[in-house]
Parts: C-alpha cells; sequence; structure tokens
C-alpha cells in the first residue's frame, strides 16, 4: 500500500492509497502519520521515519463505474483540526486518484466491467 507524507506546521501527515474490494473503490486516506517504532529510540542519530496512523478522513473512489460518486468518510471519536493546506492536498490525491479510475475506465470500456 503507497501512501505520501508531508509535513505542515511541525506535525505529519500521511496519505494512503489502498484498494478496498467490498467497496470496489480505491480508499483514499488521511492520517497523523506517526514516528515508525523502533527508530530514533535507541541512537539519537537516528533518522526518525513516519508511518500512515490510524486515518480520521478517507474518501472512496469507485474504479468500476464512472456514474458512481467519489464520497468523502469522516472517521474520528476525536476532534481533529485539519490545516487548510493538508486539506487541499489531500483533496489533490484524491482528485487524481479519481482522474486515474476514469482513464482506466476508459480505455477498457464499458464491456470490460460487464
Amino acid at each position: 500500500m503507497p501512501w505520501e507524507l508531508r509535513e505542515h506546521a511541525g506535525r505529519h501527515y500521511a496519505v494512503l492509497f489502498h484498494y478496498a474490494l467490498p467497496d470496489d473503490a480505491w480508499s483514499v486516506e488521511l492520517s497523523e502519520a506517526v514516528p515508525s517504532p523502533g527508530k530514533g529510540a535507541e541512537s539519537p542519530d537516528a533518522v526518525v521515519t513516519y508511518l500512515p496512523g490510524a486515518a480520521f478522513l478517507m474518501a472512496l473512489v469507485p474504479d468500476e463505474d464512472p456514474d458512481l460518486e467519489p464520497t468523502v468518510h469522516i472517521h474520528s471519536y476525536d476532534e481533529h483540526v485539519v490545516p487548510y493546506e493538508i486539506m487541499r492536498w489531500f483533496m489533490e490525491q484524491v482528485t487524481d486518484q479519481v482522474e486515474r479510475c476514469r482513464a482506466a475506465f476508459e480505455q477498457a470500456g464499458p464491456e470490460a466491467v460487464e
């Protein structure tokens, strides 16, 4: 599952991409990134890398029916403040995924789904 990281105002965020088979859609998830376990703890010189944390925003992008609209779901028990630039970045990632799915559908043709 590929992901992208971005730092903003001292906090790290991740956008994770994976296929949600039950939904027949790509899932694009936004989370606050967490430090990779084991890195930096034993050596202060070690580079700390970040991994996606628990998603608090998720977009589902259908890839088998271009008539279905992407949807955004909010998953959070706590209040999350999402900076504007991070929200824009997330929505750009969702937009790119929508474009990729629609282009792939057009290349395959409608008969490929049936």
